[in-house]
This record gives C-alpha cells, structure tokens and sequence, in this order.
C-alpha cells in the first residue's frame, strides 16, 4: 500500500534529516532559512503598514510559500528514493540541535575559563538580551533558557511537523518560527505588524512546547536531576512565562537541573520581569554543560518518539484502509 511505503519513507528521512544535523550543523554561509528570512525581509519592505492585517498578508505569504514548496517537493507521485532523499534534506535544513549546542558550550567553556568579556560579546549569538553588563550568574542564565526554549523550537517541533505532515510540516514550521524571530516581538515596529507571526508561531508550539517539557522530565536523572522536582516545576511554575510556551520548557528544565530560571531581562527596546521558574540555586557557567547534556536527551527522544510515530501512524491509516477495502 501508498500509505505504508510513505510512512517507512518519512520515518527514514525524518531519522536520516536528524542525525545529519547532528553530523554537519549548519554551514555559515549560504543556509536555506538564511535565504527565506531575507526573502521575508524584501516581501516585508514592500508591504509594511502599521497594522495586524498587513502583518497577516505577509505571514500568509511567506509561510504559505514554504508550505507550497513542501508540498512540490513531496508530492504522492515521487518516487521513493526521491521523497526520502527530499525529507531528509528539509529535516537537516529546518533543525538546529548541533548549532545551538554548539553556541551555547562555546559561552559556557568562556564562563568556566573565567573571560566573562568575551561570554557577555558572544551571547547575542544566541539570544537577543542585551549583553552589556551581565555578571556570570545572568549570562549563564540567559543560556540555559535559551537552549532549554530552544530545543522545544530548533528540534522537537519542526520534529513534530515533519511526522505530522511531512516536509511541508517541516518547511511551514520553520518560516512560521523564523518570521516570529524576525517580526513577532513587542517593538514599536511590530507591535502590530507581527502580530499574526507571533500568533501563529505561538498555536504551532502548543503541542511540541508541552511535549518537550514531558520529555524534560524524563530524562531529568541523564543530568543527576530528579523527575519529581521537574514535574514540580513543569506543574506548577509552567504557565508563570509570559510566553505560552517557552515556560514549560524552561521551567521543566529548571527542575530537572535544580535551578531556578527567571528574573529581570534587559532587551534593546524594553526591560521584562519575568516569574521564577524552579527552586534551586542560580545558574553558573558549569551548568551550561548540563544543559546541554539534557537538550540532547530530550532531542533523542524526541527524534525516536516521533520518528517511531510517524511509521506507526501510517501504519494504522494503511491497515485502515485494507480493511475498508475488504469490506
């Protein structure tokens, strides 16, 4: 059957998409959502307003096109070898596992080695704070949410689209959660005109964000935490954030690596308070590792969860249909 072949096929090229991520990174030049965001950036000069329903034709438009060129790509009369090969390549392009990991121990190897300097210079690689100033505590912390974020919207849900709906999951995910990046935060600017790229990025992280802070728990004791006190965290302190996602990944973090996240941050247009998440102590640069250690956990799972319910799913639908058949 159709269904079955094409569930082995997404199952394989969500696997292989994944584990080259891990091999080859992303290269610093010339990367496919480089191309998209400056696409993004043209089509948003052309059509700016000060106003949500502007924003709402520009996300269309970009996210759309992503979603069109997925399904192009993937369509039900390519063979094979073509799909698996299309599928893994949109998998390695829409994931970030390694550069994240990557970017992150580099900050968290200058904190341990004592050049805070360099740590506070390197950080707005990662995220958007302003670095100026930040003592080893706030850069540290700054980390470890972002990673902890981060591995909900770099790996477990372009993951969790792709198993979903295939590459043009994968493809709609990413320019929606790049747009988001670009045009989704609360500035003068966009307050308006990203509106609907915030919203949209914020209904596409529902399910993975939630997945991603289970998975937390679980493999809470790979980095000698406790499921209890992550658990505790994700419950309790989950819904605290202001974002409606980015709390339960970072407050389940918190618990599984017994820290407590959260405090003031300084960004360029604005100052944000944000909630405590967790009851431990304050981050320093060794936790960065731990960090890591934990995203990567959870990556794995999430790659074996989804890859394994990607197969399973299409597995069911072909049995469904063979009996419907029969009948």
């Amino acid at each position: 059957m159709r269904t079955r072949s094409s569930g082995a096929v997404l199952a394989a090229g969500l696997a292989t998409g994944f584990v080259a991520d891990l091999v080859l990174a992303d290269p610093e030049r010339g990367h496919p959502v480089a191309v998209f965001g400056r696409a993004a950036e043209r089509l948003e000069g052309a059509l700016y307003a000060d106003s949500r329903s502007r924003g709402a034709i520009h996300t269309a438009l970009c996210v759309g096109s992503a979603a069109a060129v997925g399904t192009a790509i993937s369509h039900r009369n390519t063979p094979p070898l073509a799909a698996y090969l299309a599928t893994a390549a949109a998998t390695w392009c829409v994931l970030g596992a390694a550069s994240l990991r990557r970017e992150a121990a580099a900050i968290g190897d200058l904190l341990e080695n004592g050049d805070l300097e360099a740590a506070r210079e390197r950080l707005p690689r990662l995220c958007g704070r302003d670095h100026r100033g930040l003592s080893e505590g706030e850069v540290a912390r700054a980390v470890v949410e972002s990673v902890a974020e981060n591995t909900s919207d770099a790996v477990v849900a372009p993951l969790f689209w792709g198993a979903v709906a295939g590459v043009p999951g994968l493809l709609a995910y990413r320019a929606a959660n790049t747009l988001d990046a670009m045009v989704g935060h609360k500035s003068e600017r966009y307050l308006k005109f990203g509106w609907s790229a915030a919203r949209l990025d914020d209904a596409m992280n529902l399910v993975p964000a939630r997945l991603t802070g289970l998975l937390t728990v679980a493999m809470a004791p790979k980095v000698g935490g406790s499921r209890q006190e992550a658990w505790r965290a994700l419950r309790f302190d989950g819904a605290k954030h202001p974002s409606p996602n980015a709390g339960r990944c970072e407050a389940a973090a918190a618990g599984a690596l017994g820290l407590r996240l959260g405090g003031t941050n300084s960004y360029a247009s604005r100052i944000e308070h944000r909630p405590y998440l967790g009851v431990g102590r304050s981050p320093r640069g060794f936790d960065v590792a731990r960090a890591n250690r934990l995203s990567a956990a959870v990556s794995g799972g999430a790659a074996g969860v989804l890859v394994g319910g990607a197969l399973a799913s299409r597995l069911l639908m072909s049995a469904a249909l063979r009996r419907r058949h029969r009948a």
